[in-house]
């Protein structure tokens, strides 16, 4: 196997540790389409680079199971890819230049500050979306966040009847500003505000937050005329 696929295939597995909590070698070795014989030389050297970690489960009278995790230090990997693949290296550079303008006008006005920033990128966002079907357009956000260095996907929520359809989990499994966003949380709530001014015929709802420690960013959408708010997922 050449390098450069040993390479994809190692990230391919921190990804897919990324965007679930555990995996045995044979579900990985399933889903990725790679012999178990690679996965486990693979998760060896992960492991041995303190990217990824396991414990072993007893299940039945069988041998213990390797059940695998992602690693803060193979989170941290694929941050670093996903800014180098979006040209983005200056998350330490903006997090003290936001801390110069805190100490300078206050935290207040620097909150105004982000704001604005977020606005002018909803209007940038809107004019890309256009005005097609829902589904098109939450298509389209997806891909423009994934050129920003997020790991995001959208999923149909489905519904108990073809009325009630138009309803979408976006979720990000990482988070392309997440130096920022621990520094000044108040990003989280314009992301926010952004979505729902990105999508003016839908109501945008926090589901998951990675900053509470959950596993994922997620938001759930759904068009104001189904009358769906409130409803459980």
């Amino acid at each position: 196997m050449a390098i450069t696929q040993q390479s994809s295939t190692k990230h391919d597995i921190l990804e897919y540790l990324l965007k679930h909590p555990q995996a045995t070698a044979f579900e990985l070795a399933e889903t990725l389409d790679v012999s178990p014989q690679a996965i486990r030389r693979h998760l060896k050297d992960l492991e041995v680079e303190d990217l990824i970690v396991y414990e072993s489960l007893q299940s039945g009278m069988g041998r213990p199971q390797h059940v695998y995790r992602l690693a803060q230090k193979g989170k941290e990997r694929l941050k670093r890819t996903d800014n180098e693949n979006a040209g983005d290296n200056h998350g330490e550079f903006a997090v003290s230049l936001l801390d110069t303008l805190a100490e300078t006008v206050g935290h207040d006005q620097v909150s105004s500050i982000l704001r604005k920033q977020w606005e002018r990128k909803a209007e940038v966002y809107r004019e890309r979306l256009g005005d097609g079907s829902l589904s098109a357009r939450v298509k389209t956000l997806v891909e423009l966040r994934r050129a920003e260095g997020f790991m995001a996907e959208c999923h149909v929520v489905e519904a108990k009847d073809s009325e009630n359809s138009q309803r979408f989990i976006l979720m990000e499994h990482n988070c392309a500003i997440s130096n920022v966003a621990e520094s000044f949380p108040s990003v989280c709530g314009h992301e926010l505000e952004m979505f729902a001014a990105v999508l003016p015929d839908c109501t945008v709802e926090r589901t998951h937050w990675i900053i509470n420690g959950e596993h994922r960013c997620g938001y759930l959408v759904q068009a104001r005329s189904q009358n769906l708010i409130n409803q459980p997922v």
